[in-house]
C-alpha cells in the first residue's frame, strides 16, 4: 500500500487513496472551556470537511457533547434546523453475556429542529473518563442543497459503560455554512478537536 494510502486510512477518511487530499486546516485544544469554534477555512475549497475529537472531557457528569452551525452572516448557532437519526451500542462494564450488551436507537434524533444536535450523551466525568469520535460534513459551502453529515463517537459514560454512538442527519440549510461551534449540553470541558479537509 502506498504511503499516503496508509497515512489516509489510518485517518478513517474513505475513499481518499492521496496523502495531500486530506489537509489538516485547524487544531483547537479546549482547557475548562465553554465550546469550541470553527469559524474559519470552511469555504467552497473542500467538499467534506472532517472534525477529529480527543480526550473530550467534561466538568460535568453525564452530559452530551453537541454541534450547531451558522450560515454567512449569521450569529447565535440558532437558525439551521436539523433533522437526525441516532442509535448506539453499549456494553455495561463488570458484565458478561447476552444482557450485557445492547443495541437500539437513542432519543436523540432532531425534526427539522434549530437546536444543538447531541453527537454523544451521558459521557462521565472521572478523571479517567472521555470521548473520542469524528464528525463528517458534506459541502457545507452549497447554496443549492441541504449538508448532510454523519459522526461516530466512542464513550466511557456516567455508569462506567462503554458506549458507541452513530448519528447522521442534514442540516435544512440552503445557504451556506461557515462557521461550526462543538459544546457540552452543560458545563466546560477540555479535549482537543482537528478540522481536516478533504478536496
Amino acid at each position: 500500500m502506498p504511503l499516503g494510502a496508509f497515512k489516509a486510512a489510518l485517518m478513517g477518511t474513505a475513499g481518499v487513496s492521496a496523502e495531500a487530499d486530506v489537509v489538516l486546516l485547524s487544531t483547537q485544544t479546549a482547557s475548562s472551556s465553554a465550546s469550541l469554534t470553527f469559524s474559519s477555512d470552511i469555504t467552497s475549497t473542500y467538499g467534506e470537511y472532517i472534525f477529529k475529537f480527543y480526550n473530550l472531557n467534561p466538568a460535568d457528569d453525564a452530559v452530551s457533547f453537541t454541534f450547531q452551525v451558522n450560515v454567512v452572516g449569521e450569529d447565535g448557532y440558532n437558525d439551521v434546523a436539523i433533522t437526525s437519526v441516532q442509535f448506539q451500542a453499549y456494553h455495561e462494564d463488570g458484565t458478561s453475556g447476552a444482557d450485557a450488551s445492547s443495541l437500539g436507537l437513542r432519543d436523540n434524533s432532531l425534526d427539522n429542529e434549530a437546536s444543538y444536535q447531541i453527537l454523544k450523551d451521558e459521557i462521565g466525568n472521572d478523571a479517567h473518563a472521555q470521548a473520542s469520535g469524528e464528525m463528517h460534513l458534506f459541502n457545507p459551502a452549497s447554496t443549492t442543497y441541504v449538508k448532510h453529515f454523519f459522526s461516530r463517537i466512542v464513550g466511557y459514560n456516567g455508569s462506567d459503560n462503554v458506549e458507541d454512538g452513530f448519528t447522521a442527519g442534514y442540516l435544512n440549510e440552503g445557504g451556506a455554512v461557515d462557521d461550526v461551534q462543538f459544546k457540552m449540553s452543560a458545563g466546560n470541558f477540555d479535549g482537543k478537536i482537528q478540522m481536516w479537509g478533504v478536496k
